[in-house]
C-alpha cells in the first residue's frame, strides 16, 4: 500500500453556473477515517464521487500515494483523465460504498463480490472466489453467498457491497451515506462492520449522518457548508466544541440521531 494517503487540493466542481465545490483541500492520511458531514446539498457526495472521477471536477488536482491523477480540461470545462489505464488503476485504489448498494440483481451474492477482480483485476475464478467466501464470513453472510439481492434485507446487502469493495484490495475506502437508505434497526450491523475496518487502519472516509459513528470511530471530522470546508479537527473538537454557528445549529439537530 503507498504511502502518503490521499490529498485533495483545491477542488472545484459545477453544476451548470452552480458551483458546487469550492476549493475543497483535504488529507487523508494512510489509516485516518474522516467523516464528511454537512446539511444536504453542502457538496459531501459530490465530493466523494470527484474523488473516483464519477463527477467530473472543474479544477484541482488529487493524489494517492505518489501517483498523481492526469486530469486534463475537455470541451465541457471539466476535467477527465484521458488515460484510460491510469483511471482503471485508479479507481481500483479507491472503492466506493454507495448509498443504494448498486448490486446486481440477476447475480449471486458470491457473482456480485468476484466480478470486478475477475474482469478487472485478472484474478482466477477460484481465487476470487475464495476471497469472496472469506470476505463473506468477515461480514457476517457466509450463509448468504448463494443468495440474490432480493432475498437479503437492506443491511445485509450494504455488508455484501461492503464486501465487493474489499475484494479489489483498494488503499482507501469510500461510502457514501452507507446507512442512509435502511431501516433504524439494520444499521446497526452496517456500522459494526466498518467500526471493524476502521480497527484494521484502513483509511475511510465516509460521508454519514451517524454523528454516533463520526465521534467514536472518526480520526477527523470535516464540515461542509456550501461545497466549502467551514471546520475540520478531532470530534472532540469538532463535535463537541464547534467554533462555526452554523455547525453548532446542524448538530443540535443532528446529534440526537
Amino acid at each position: 500500500m503507498a504511502g502518503g494517503g490521499l490529498r485533495v487540493s483545491d477542488l472545484h466542481h459545477r453544476y451548470g453556473t452552480r458551483e458546487v465545490l469550492q476549493g475543497i483541500t483535504l488529507h487523508a492520511p494512510k489509516g485516518a477515517v474522516l467523516a464528511l458531514i454537512g446539511a444536504s446539498g453542502s457538496g459531501k457526495s459530490t465530493l466523494l464521487r470527484c474523488l473516483n472521477l464519477l463527477e467530473t471536477p472543474t479544477r484541482g488536482t488529487l493524489q494517492l500515494g505518489d501517483e498523481t491523477l492526469a486530469l486534463r480540461p475537455g470541451a465541457d470545462g471539466a476535467l477527465h483523465c484521458p488515460d484510460a489505464k491510469q483511471l482503471q488503476r485508479w479507481r481500483t485504489r479507491l472503492a466506493m460504498v454507495f448509498q443504494g448498494f448498486n448490486l446486481w440483481a440477476h447475480r449471486t451474492v458470491t457473482q456480485n463480490i468476484t466480478e470486478a477482480p475477475i474482469h478487472v483485476l485478472g484474478r482466477p475464478r477460484d481465487e476470487a472466489v475464495a476471497r469472496a467466501h472469506a470476505l463473506l464470513e468477515r461480514v457476517g453472510l457466509t450463509h448468504r453467498r448463494d443468495a440474490y439481492p432480493a432475498q437479503l434485507s437492506g443491511g445485509e446487502q450494504q455488508r455484501v457491497a461492503i464486501a465487493r469493495a474489499l475484494a479489489m484490495d483498494p488503499e482507501i475506502l469510500l461510502f457514501d451515506e452507507p446507512t442512509s437508505a435502511l431501516d433504524p434497526e439494520l444499521v446497526g450491523e452496517v456500522l459494526a462492520v466498518m467500526r471493524g475496518l476502521a480497527a484494521e487502519g484502513r483509511t475511510m472516509l465516509v460521508v454519514t449522518h451517524e454523528m454516533g459513528f463520526a465521534r467514536e470511530v472518526a480520526s477527523e471530522v470535516v464540515y461542509l457548508h456550501q461545497g466549502r470546508i467551514e471546520e475540520q479537527g478531532p470530534p472532540g473538537q469538532v463535535l463537541v466544541q464547534p467554533r462555526s454557528e452554523r455547525l453548532r445549529q446542524f448538530l443540535s439537530g443532528s446529534l440526537g440521531r
